[in-house]
């Protein structure tokens, strides 16, 4: 028998998830920690922004988690759902995005996400999420090492989830007006629910706790490489891509802002210096 829908332990999950990153964080940068900030949504529900600043390996690294409900979608929610139109609706994830201080340290995003509306007697849920690497300067090793573990993340789940959710996120994150690719790829996915409760909820666990063994690494590897100003100009200068797309492009960015989420954290995404 299926399991039914508990959005509870998704939100224990979560919860979870987010303390476990920014532990992390802070041990990797060595000298800063998170800032948190608890904040309440009128229209209901809530969230913890936690930003770390200033640090030694990190810029700027942001981890939020959200737990916000609301009575009638925004539209950009029921672009290819038109009949959840006006339902009243529950979201909930964990959102990260780190902007380095080393120019050969990659930026990084990933997301992890819980969706579920009713209207009338229907009702419908997904999650959503995934992953991805920003480098300014991309080294071989660095994306082999990404991927690979993307692709443990999903081989538990069959053989060509990491292809099809890979080569989601190759379109996803693809600037049309610069026809460029905004970085080098990793997972995404979106309105998954058909494998069941379950099994669905099992996936975005794994996606979640991939995410440090596939950065992390990386981080160790590059943190100390030297630079000086020409590349410090060069990844200002990359970084303004990253701006397009989000204000441009990013479903969670318009979903945010049109459904009166916070808008601080929504723009937490944002890098704190670019050119």
């Amino acid at each position: 028998m299926e399991k039914a829908v508990d959005s509870e332990t998704v939100l224990l999950y979560l919860r979870e998830l987010q303390h476990r990153i920014c532990s992390a964080l802070e041990v990797a940068d060595g000298k800063a920690t998170f800032r948190s900030d608890r904040w309440e949504r009128p229209e209901g529900g809530g969230g913890e922004s936690r930003v770390l600043r200033q640090g030694g390996v990190f810029e700027q690294a942001g981890v939020n988690l959200s737990h916000v409900t609301g009575l009638r979608l925004p539209s950009s929610a029921t672009a290819q759902r038109p009949e959840l139109a006006d339902a009243p609706w529950v979201a909930m994830g964990v959102s990260l995005v780190i902007h380095p201080l080393n120019p050969y340290v990659p930026t990084t995003h990933a997301n992890v996400r819980f969706f579920s509306a009713s209207k009338g007697d229907a009702s419908v849920w997904w999650f959503g999420g995934g992953f991805d690497l920003t480098p300014c300067y991309p080294f071989d090793e660095d994306v082999l090492h990404w991927h690979r573990t993307a692709q443990q993340a999903c081989a538990p789940f069959g053989d060509d989830v990491y292809a099809k959710h890979k080569d989601w996120c190759d379109r996803y994150f693809f600037l049309k007006h610069r026809n460029e690719t905004r970085g080098v790829g990793g997972l995404f996915f979106d309105d998954l629910n058909e494998w069941g409760f379950e099994r669905c909820f099992a996936y975005q666990r794994s996606v979640g706790d991939h995410f440090l063994p596939a950065y992390l690494p990386i981080v160790a590897r590059r943190r100390d490489a030297p630079f000086g100003e020409r590349e410090r100009q060069f990844q200002l200068y990359r970084r303004g891509r990253y701006v397009e797309f989000n204000l441009v492009y990013d479903r969670g960015t318009s979903f945010g802002l049109q459904s009166g989420g916070r808008t601080e954290s929504i723009l937490m995404s944002l890098p704190p210096l670019v050119r």
